[in-house]
């Protein structure tokens, strides 16, 4: 069995000024926070982050937005953190508003292989400007492109050394699309299992897509 298992500082020294990285959760739930402590003590520069949302100061992604490590966030929601809005005024941030269902299509896009996905979302809005709008049957639709990051960092509950994910509750929400979008999946696992422990109908994330994985822990 190939030992997948690495340290938090690992895993953070392969993100590098400029990367591209994905997050999964939804306002810090399902955040891989241990490795994102781990990030802010090395502090690349100049990140692309798509996560759905930027949490609040001082709470998963959140804290990256803090310590000003990103240059680009391609989200959807970022009301509840006023740094976003602090670091827009003074030009220091880029940020692509994605509306929810189109954000985790365009990542689950690129995992399945398909140049884009058409939907009618954002027609007749500033989300239109600048793509291309195509009409079938009468009806326009945006097409909207694939995401692809260098780095997904995930989170699962239960994880097995193989690498094969179990989520708890809400806990999946984008993480299972993102370990199919990046050409590095590190997970961070709430309880690192023994093999066997997942019954194979409950992994939601199999092991061939997780490259490597982080203990973490519930907060």
């Amino acid at each position: 069995m190939i030992d997948k298992v690495i340290s938090r500082e690992r895993a953070a020294e392969m993100i590098v000024d400029g990367s591209t990285i994905m997050i999964g959760g939804f306002m810090g739930c399902g955040n891989a926070h241990y490795v994102i402590e781990a990030l802010v003590a090395r502090e690349p520069k100049d990140l692309t982050l798509i996560c759905n949302d930027a949490a609040k100061p001082g709470y998963g992604v959140g804290k990256l937005v803090e310590h000003r490590m990103i240059r680009r966030l391609i989200a959807s929601h970022v009301g509840l953190n006023p740094m976003v809005a602090q670091q827009l005024h003074d030009g220091s941030l880029e940020l692509e508003l994605v509306p929810q269902g189109t954000l985790v299509e365009r990542i689950r896009a690129f995992g399945a292989g398909l140049g884009g996905v058409l939907t009618p979302t954002g027609i007749g809005t500033p989300v239109e400007e600048g793509k291309r709008v195509i009409e079938i049957d009468g009806k326009k639709y945006l097409l909207e492109t694939p995401l692809h990051a260098d780095i997904a960092l995930i989170n699962g509950y239960n994880v097995d050394p193989y690498g094969n994910v179990w989520y708890k509750g809400t806990q999946r929400n984008f993480n299972y699309a993102m370990a199919m979008a990046a050409t590095t999946v590190i997970c961070e696992a709430d309880h690192l299992v023994a093999p066997g422990t997942i019954p194979p109908e409950d992994v939601v994330t199999p092991g061939v897509f997780v490259d490597h994985i982080v203990q973490g822990g519930e907060l």
